[in-house]
Parts: structure tokens; C-alpha cells; sequence
């Protein structure tokens, strides 16, 4: 019925496969906190997304079929995505304006530009991860080097020197902040809370993430650092402070989601933005605006006890089970049928982790099974980590938590 290549197991279901519980990654969109602008009033269809970002008062949400879902305040048009709305890999949504970074490396960039925060430098292209800040952009390219462009009246966009090794960037009111390949963070720009003052020791760092003028880093042990303006009790994380895997940072809150699945917030909440929804479970991605707060939830349910191998129009990732994954994990997938396909899972960074050739995948929904491990072999950490199938002209995408 099927083969194996590599360290993934492949089934075709041409007919059915009976008695098949299926946990579906429904992707849906949570929000609270102050709506003034509809920021929370997230647009339907809610479901199949696996990224969101929050800036000032506007949302943005990445499906897994790479278009862009945009809501709330847009007066400088942050909501309003340019055509075509396909092949974005993530988001980023700054004060009042928003950044999408396409498969191909490119950067694209929509609303207020009264800084030139929406004018990406050339070469556009070799983009790997893309952050926001109030009125400035940060992008960082495959040769782990930061560009940045925008206002720079603090040095936001001033990498100090070596600008090399870095994995992931993020950018604060106006600060900037960058992970190296070694677990070490690099902070820049306005300094006046210590927000550029990173808490020692400066290392084992897996992620970092910066608010107005505070940052966070999430370490390997899986306890969060906070440092920079503390007022609103932004930079207290909470005890206990263990079984983080993700975090982010709003204005003047912050986030944490912990590893079995529910987020803990800290900090302002003078509109709710800490009042995490009631069920506070299955969350596989956070975000925090002003004084909003965004999740995206996935959840189990059986649809039927049968799987069906109805054919698709396009890629689509159906669903990944168990939630969350404990060593295997269950990937069920539709095929246009169009060309060869590569499964290919990154962790928090953005940095790759695991490739697996799926070769040719004829039209239909399959299952895969694939291991948990590195390429190498090794089992991966806990952690939040993205999944993705892509062929030729099309991808598909989904998070996913992997607890040990």
C-alpha cells in the first residue's frame, strides 16, 4: 500500500482508510483585548491559519496556502495586501504598516511608508525572516547577515559588527534585536529601559522577541529572560518560569506558550489583553499587539471514521496527529498530483532542521508518518516547530508542538 524513503512512511489512500481517527489542524485565529479598530474581529473563514502577527491596532494572519489575512485598523492601508495574495511564508505586522516574505526570498511591504519602512533595499531577494518595529523593518537574508531600512534616528537598524551568524531577528518600538547561530543575542538601537542590556549569562538562547521597549529570550532549558522597561510588570515572567516553547512580546504585556499548550501572559492588562480565552489550550503560535493579543489554536476531532480519497485543486496540509506530537507524527496531505514533493521542518529560528524527499505524490490524500528527528538522526526538542510540504509551484505549511 505504501513504501518508506528515508525516515518518513508514505501511504496513499486511493479509496479510504477505515476506522481512521484524525486529529485535523483546524488553525483558527483567537483574539482579545481592545478592539477599537475590530482588530479582534477576526474575518471567516477562521481556520488554516499558522502564523499570526499583531501590530498597533491591526492583525495579520498567514494561512497555511501562503495568502495573507489582514483586519483592524487601516487607515494607512497595513490591511490592504498586494495582489497577488499567494506564496508568503510569514508576516510581520509593524505600528501601521505590514511585511510579508514570500517563498522566493522576497520582501513585500504595504502601508504607512512615511519613513520608507515600506521601501525594501535592493537586492530584494535571499530574505529568510522578516520583523517590524514602529517605523522601521528589519530582514534577515540567508547569508545570516540583517538589513534594515526606515527610520534610524536610534540605530534600529544599525546591526553592530560582525553582522554574521544570525538566525532570527525581531524588532521593537525602536530597537532591534537578532539570535545567533550560538545562542547569543545582539540587541541595537534606542537603549533608554535597557532594552538593548541583555540579561546575562548570554547563552543558550533558542528565540527572542522584543515589545515596545522591553525584549524577552526564550532559553534551551525552557525558561523565559526579560529585560528593559518593566512598569507594567512586562519583564516578570510568572513562576513557574519552565515549559516555554515560544513566546512574544506586545507593547507593554508579554507572552508565553508552554508546551503543553496554553499561553500565560504578563504585564498591562488595562483592556484584557493578558485575558487568555477560555479553552487556554492547543495554541501553537502567539502574538501581542498594544493591547491586543492573538493565538492560533488547533484542536482534535474526528470528522468521520472513515478518511475519504477525495482529490484536491491544490496542496493542502488536512491535518497533523497527535497534538501534540509525542515522537511520530501522523501528516495527512492532499496532492494536486503536479510534480515531486520535499517535506522540510523548521524549528522557532526559522532554521531548517529535517528534510525528506516524499518524491512523486499522485492526486489524492495521502498519509505520512514522519520520525521526529533532525536530519541527522537525533530526536528533536520540545518546541513549536512549522512543517512544510512543497513542490514545484505550490506549499503548504503547519505548526505543530513536539513534546518530549
Amino acid at each position: 500500500m505504501g513504501g518508506f524513503q528515508g525516515k518518513v512512511c508514505m501511504f496513499l489512500l486511493p479509496v479510504l482508510l477505515s476506522t481512521q481517527v484524525i486529529a485535523f489542524y483546524n488553525g483558527e485565529v483567537v483574539a482579545w483585548g481592545r478592539n477599537n479598530w475590530t482588530q479582534c474581529n477576526v474575518p471567516a473563514p477562521n481556520g488554516n491559519f499558522v502564523e499570526v502577527s499583531a501590530g498597533e491596532a491591526h492583525s495579520l494572519g498567514l494561512r497555511a496556502d501562503g495568502s495573507i489575512v489582514a483586519w483592524g485598523r487601516n487607515d494607512f492601508g497595513q490591511c490592504n495586501v498586494p495582489a497577488p495574495n499567494t506564496g508568503f511564508v510569514a508576516v510581520a505586522a509593524g505600528m501601521y504598516h505590514s511585511i510579508g516574505l514570500r517563498q522566493n526570498g522576497v520582501v513585500v511591504a504595504w502601508g504607512d511608508n512615511s519613513y520608507g519602512q515600506c521601501n525594501v533595499p535592493y537586492p530584494n531577494n535571499g530574505y529568510t525572516a522578516v520583523a517590524a518595529g514602529w517605523s522601521f523593518t528589519l530582514g534577515l537574508r540567508s547569508d545570516g547577515s540583517i538589513a534594515g531600512w526606515g527610520e534610524n534616528w536610534y540605530g534600529q537598524y544599525t546591526v553592530p559588527a560582525p553582522n554574521q551568524g544570525f538566525v532570527s531577528v525581531t524588532a521593537g518600538y525602536d530597537h532591534g534585536a537578532g539570535l545567533k547561530a550560538d545562542g547569543t543575542i545582539v540587541a541595537w538601537g534606542r537603549n533608554d529601559s535597557g532594552q538593548c542590556n541583555i540579561v546575562a549569562p548570554n547563552q543558550g538562547y533558542i528565540a527572542v522577541e522584543a515589545g515596545a521597549d522591553h525584549t524577552l529570550g526564550l532559553r534551551d532549558d525552557g525558561s523565559v529572560a526579560a529585560w528593559g522597561r518593566n512598569d507594567c510588570g512586562q519583564c516578570t515572567v510568572p513562576v513557574p518560569n519552565v515549559d516555554f516553547v515560544d513566546i512574544a512580546g506586545g507593547s507593554w504585556h508579554s507572552l508565553g506558550l508552554k508546551s503543553y499548550g496554553a499561553i500565560v501572559a504578563w504585564g498591562n492588562n488595562s483592556y484584557g489583553q493578558r485575558n487568555v480565552p477560555s479553552p487556554n489550550q492547543g495554541f501553537v503560535d502567539l502574538a501581542g499587539g498594544e493591547y491586543h493579543s492573538l493565538g492560533v489554536r488547533e484542536f482534535t476531532a474526528v470528522e468521520s471514521e472513515t478518511f475519504t480519497g477525495v482529490s484536491s485543486t491544490g496542496l493542502t496540509i488536512i491535518g497533523i496527529s497527535p497534538s501534540p506530537v509525542r515522537s511520530s507524527a501522523t501528516v495527512a496531505y492532499t496532492s494536486p498530483g503536479t510534480s515531486s514533493l520535499t517535506l522540510k521542518v523548521f524549528d522557532i529560528t526559522g532554521r531548517l532542521v529535517d528534510t525528506e524527499e516524499l518524491g512523486e505524490s499522485p492526486e489524492g490524500e495521502h498519509l505520512i508518518v514522519w520520525d521526529g528527528r533532525a536530519s541527522g538522526g537525533s530526536d528533536l526538542a520540545s518546541g513549536v516547530y512549522v512543517l512544510s510540504i512543497s513542490g514545484r509551484d505550490q506549499q503548504a505549511s503547519a505548526r505543530m508542538v513536539l513534546l518530549r
